[in-house]
């Protein structure tokens, strides 16, 4: 993998514990999140964060990536085979080592994010998906960014780090 890569596939879900659905496009909105997706700041249905209207956003709800690589390799390496979007990711990656952009500025599309912190597995994607997903993918489970400059992302748009 190089330092940029591409985004190949968009999810979404309108709802907490909703089917990610794919997108062919979507507006990425700075300090806000992806307009339609549970985490966008003005829905606040996500699983694990709920914000009283007037609390600041916590950092790393705007946007997730996954590798499709690391995807792949869970299929091969423990026979675990999510369906598209299963991951519960937005953004499935290719050709970029998302862990190395934890605390760097990089561009998706026309949006400008930064990545805060890796998105590790959780019990709920093991409960919704199958026993092993969350310990093979442990330490390349993607990452959580936050949006920092407006933008539309689509398939095939290039990431890039921007630092």
């Amino acid at each position: 993998m190089t330092g940029s890569g591409t985004a190949e596939r968009i999810f979404i879900a309108p709802e907490a514990e909703a089917e990610m659905e794919e997108q062919s496009d979507v507006e990425a909105v700075a300090g806000k999140g992806l307009r339609g997706d549970r985490y966008f700041r003005e829905i606040e249905t996500g699983t694990f964060v709920e914000w009283e209207p007037d609390e600041e956003r916590h950092d790393g709800y705007d946007l997730t990536l996954i590798e499709q690589e690391a995807v792949t390799a869970i299929e091969r390496e423990a026979e675990i085979e999510l369906a598209p979007g299963e991951h519960r990711r937005n953004i499935e990656t290719r050709d970029v080592a998302l862990n190395h952009l934890v605390g760097q500025r990089f561009r998706v599309g026309d949006a400008i994010c930064r990545g805060d912190r890796l998105c590790e597995p959780c019990n709920h994607l093991q409960r919704i998906t199958q026993d092993g997903v969350l310990q093979a993918l442990t330490h390349r489970g993607g990452l959580r960014a936050d949006i920092l400059e407006d933008g539309i992302i689509r398939p095939g748009d290039v990431i890039e780090p921007l630092e």
